[in-house]
């Protein structure tokens, strides 16, 4: 008789636990039910990126020592660096400074390395385009600030429509 009755508590207690379990998840999934949505209407809503977020590379051409440690860092020999010495003032004159963002896999090795700064990683993330030729950036479209998400006014960031709908 014993070995049934603790049968039968054994069975009473897994009931319990199972039934615990289930409350658990079902309050998760309510908790989740209470949240904005996620999704965003992109090109007229933009989501406001990270501060370690790695986007398109900026090159800044004056800062250039042509050194090409960023190319050695590459994982991928992305970077072409052409210069030129120049013997009367024994240095090297940078030529031509040019990505390829349709390999580049976005390490930020290259940023990392760089002696002198002249390579900063932006926000910028709308590089895509009908031309796969068009992606191979050289010093003056690398040269070209980004606009910033929060600056442009041409559209809502999330930001700003979460304070909008809270008001």
């Amino acid at each position: 008789m014993f070995p049934m009755v603790t049968g039968f508590m054994n069975y009473g207690h897994q009931t319990v636990r199972a039934a615990r379990y289930i409350g658990q998840g079902f309050m998760i999934t309510l908790s989740h039910a209470n949240r904005l949505p996620v999704t965003i209407q992109y090109p007229y809503e933009k989501l406001i990126t990270s501060e370690r977020f790695r986007g398109r590379i900026h090159f800044e051409f004056d800062k250039c020592i042509a050194c090409e440690v960023c190319v050695r860092v590459c994982p991928i020999d992305l970077l072409v660096v052409d210069w030129k010495f120049e013997t009367d003032i024994r240095k090297k004159r940078l030529l031509n400074y040019s990505i390829d963002f349709g390999i580049c896999i976005f390490c930020g090795n290259c940023v990392e390395y760089c002696p002198t700064n002249c390579l900063s990683m932006t926000e910028e993330y709308e590089l895509s385009t009908y031309d796969r030729h068009e992606l191979n950036y050289n010093q003056i479209a690398l040269g070209r600030l980004p606009m910033s998400v929060i600056d442009d006014y041409t559209i809502r960031t999330v930001l700003n429509s979460i304070q909008r709908k809270t008001q």
